[in-house]
């Protein structure tokens, strides 16, 4: 399962514990990314600051942090500096119908997980981001099980060296790491300053969907979290 915001199966145990400190993790994150929604609207430095400041806590407090336990208390999340040029407002296009990545399954694609195997996800949508570096295009899933909703990893040319190899995660509206919709009928935001490092960077452990060939970008996004 997807672990963009927390373990992706923390509840395994099925223990009393394990399942209400992860119903818990969820709470709070949902809570973040309402307040990270509302503060941006005005002020995105102040939302972004939020937005840190309370995973940071998570990762060195709560129990289903992905940080190993031992790690715990001396975590510090790193980050590269706010760029607010990387916020963008971006139309949510539909595919085209024959590419090669859909020419066996539709629009149904099957993302590999880090620890093997595959999730399946829906393309349903692909947008147009006009980095300074110039326009580029990623695309938007749709998670077909677990708790549904978007999707949007990608790779840039900052990974495996400060940043998570496999890749980092933007949204992941299954655990509530959505940054809204724009102004502008039909468009999301995207904001890299919200980049996040899915589980698996800090514990192999966790099983986490990795960004497919169409999401690896050419350029270095130099926003959001970072490993060192």
């Amino acid at each position: 399962m997807p672990a963009g915001n927390g373990p992706a199966s923390g509840a395994e145990s099925g223990s009393v514990d394990a399942i209400l400190t992860l119903a818990d993790w969820r709470r709070t994150i949902a809570t973040l990314y309402a307040d990270v929604r509302r503060l941006a609207a005005g002020d995105p430095a102040t939302a972004l600051e939020l937005w840190r400041s309370t995973r940071e806590r998570l990762y060195r407090e709560h129990p289903q942090s992905p940080v190993p336990t031992g790690a715990r208390a001396d975590f510090r999340a790193a980050y590269f500096d706010h760029d607010p040029g990387l916020r963008f407002e971006v139309i949510v296009e539909s595919p085209p119908v024959a590419v090669p990545a859909m020419a066996l399954g539709g629009r149904s694609i099957d993302l590999p997980m880090s620890a093997g195997g595959t999730m399946a996800f829906r393309r349903f949508g692909v947008v147009t981001v006009p980095f300074p570096e110039g326009a580029r295009l990623l695309e938007i899933y749709w998670m077909e099980g677990y708790a549904g909703g978007l999707f949007l990893p990608f790779r840039d040319a900052t990974n495996g060296r400060e940043t998570y190899g496999a890749g980092r995660y933007l949204l992941d509206a299954a655990k509530s790491a959505d940054l809204g919709a724009g102004a502008i009928p039909g468009s999301l935001i995207l904001d890299f300053n919200f980049a996040f490092q899915p589980s698996c960077a800090f514990d192999p452990k966790w099983a986490c969907p990795l960004a497919p060939p169409a999401n690896r970008l050419d350029i270095a996004i130099r926003a959001g979290e970072r490993l060192a």
